[in-house]
């Protein structure tokens, strides 16, 4: 009986044993078993694991790879400001990797995913998610990262210009002409959309009229009467008539 129970206890534990991805190193098989966690969603246990190659193997060939994937779990489970906090200090320390076009591109995504739904809350995280998009179509053109950056590109620029826009309003309506000016310049500098020009173009000189600075009122007379439509010109026809009278 107690050889009968001897086999049964190695061959249970020889099948627990099996369980486990094999490695030629303890580092390499602590590496499979996060990669296998992972994909079953287990991301608290696979982290212990990519701990334990920081901590006991900080030498091994994994120990980098195992940073990488920390970050990436931290975007798994939707923490991305942690997540974007990761793949930024795995850019500092290892900027020529192999992965750096995935890393600076999860950089982006992690900052785009921060973004709120809303215009009027704090758009700060598209700002940055911008900002590391363009190093990917700049940098790392040739990689497969770039299509999928301009299209993130095109929506978070679209968020910024109705902020900038619906600011700039506000201080419009408002009548703070000098900051709803400031912003209408801002617009000008910043965003390229038609429509949205043409209405800070014409905007500007209105703000400026209010405030009374006649001669500026008549440079930017100049410098947009030809760029807006029609209608618009109307406009400033009679604003730039009383400027020159005021003057």
């Amino acid at each position: 009986m107690k050889h009968l129970i001897f086999v049964f206890t190695m061959v249970l534990l020889c099948s627990c044993a099996s369980d486990k991805p094999g490695g030629k190193t303890e580092a390499e098989s602590l590496f499979k078993e996060a990669q296998e966690l992972i994909e079953s969603d287990r991301f608290i246990l696979a982290t212990e694991k990519l701990n334990q190659i920081k901590t006991q193997h900080p030498y091994s060939f994994y120990a980098t790879p195992a940073e990488l994937l920390q970050a990436d779990v931290l975007f798994l489970q939707e923490n991305y400001i942690e997540s974007a906090a990761a793949y930024l200090l795995f850019r500092d320390f290892h900027p020529r990797h192999e992965k750096i076009a995935y890393v600076v591109y999860r950089i982006a995504e992690s900052y785009y995913k921060q973004i709120p739904d809303t215009i009027d809350r704090d758009l700060e995280p598209a700002i940055e998610a911008l900002k590391y998009f363009d190093e990917v179509i700049q940098k790392y053109s040739d990689s497969s990262y770039k299509s999928a950056a301009q299209k993130r590109i095109k929506k978070a620029s679209e968020m910024l210009r109705q902020k900038d826009l619906y600011v700039a309003d506000f201080y419009f309506k408002t009548k703070e002409f000098s900051a709803a000016r400031y912003w209408y310049l801002d617009i000008l500098e910043n965003h390229r959309e038609d429509k949205t020009r043409k209405h800070a173009m014409l905007r500007t000189i209105l703000s400026t009229a209010s405030l009374r600075e006649w001669q500026p009122c008549l440079d930017y007379v100049e410098k947009f009467y030809q760029l807006v439509d029609k209608e618009s010109q109307k406009e400033i026809r009679s604003i730039q008539d009383n400027c020159k009278k005021k003057l």
